[in-house]
C-alpha cells in the first residue's frame, strides 16, 4: 500500500478538522498554517473531500471547512481510498483473488499480498479520526499549535509515503 503526499495531506487536514469539530468552520489558511501544508494544494484536496461529502464549506467572513460527520463516523480507509485508490499493492482484493486462482506457480506470493492487504484494510476500516485523536501512544494531537519548520519530517506515516526523501536505502 502506498500513501501519496496528497493522501498524507488529506489525513492531516482531516485530523485538524476533527480536533476542531463542533467549533465552526476553519479557514483554509488556518488549516494550512497549523498543519504546515501548501495552501493551494490544500484547496484542491478539500474540494475533493467536499465532493465526497466528508467535509462541507461555509461561506462568508466566518467561513471555511468543517467535518460533515462526527470524527467517530469517518474511517481512515474512506479518506485513503478517496485520495489514493485501492489499499492493495495490485489494484484491489478481487484482482489478487483472480491472480491466486489463475497463477498456481505464484499463488503463495499473491496469498501473502492478499493477507497484507486484508490486515491493512481491516485496521484502516476500523480506525476512525476520533480513534487517532484519542490515541495516547503516539501523541497524535497537536495541542501546542506549533508550526513545523520547512524540511522537518512529518510525524504521520512517514514510512509508507511513496517517494519520501527521508527513507533510508535499506527500506
Amino acid at each position: 500500500m502506498k500513501i501519496s503526499q496528497k493522501g498524507l495531506y488529506a489525513l492531516q487536514a482531516m485530523m485538524m478538522l476533527a480536533r476542531h469539530y463542533n467549533q465552526g468552520a476553519i479557514r483554509i489558511r488556518d488549516i494550512a498554517y497549523e498543519e504546515a501544508l501548501p495552501e493551494k494544494f490544500l484547496e484542491l484536496i478539500l474540494l475533493e473531500l467536499k465532493n465526497a461529502r466528508m467535509v462541507e464549506s461555509v461561506r462568508g467572513a466566518k467561513g471555511g471547512y468543517q467535518l460533515r460527520r462526527a470524527p467517530s463516523e469517518i474511517h481512515l480507509s474512506e479518506i485513503i481510498r478517496l485520495i489514493d485508490g485501492p489499499l492493495a499493492p495490485f489494484g484491489d482484493a478481487e484482482q489478487l483473488r483472480t491472480l491466486i486462482s489463475r497463477d498456481a506457480e505464484h499463488r503463495a506470493l499473491y496469498q501473502v499480498f492478499l493477507a497484507v492487504r486484508d490486515a491493512a484494510a481491516k485496521i484502516l476500516e476500523h480506525t476512525t479520526l476520533a480513534d487517532i485523536m484519542n490515541s495516547k501512544g503516539g501523541e497524535v494531537s497537536r495541542s501546542s499549535k506549533k508550526r513545523k519548520k520547512k524540511g522537518e519530517p512529518s510525524s504521520v506515516l512517514p514510512m509508507v509515503v511513496h517517494g519520501n526523501p527521508s527513507r533510508g536505502k535499506d527500506d
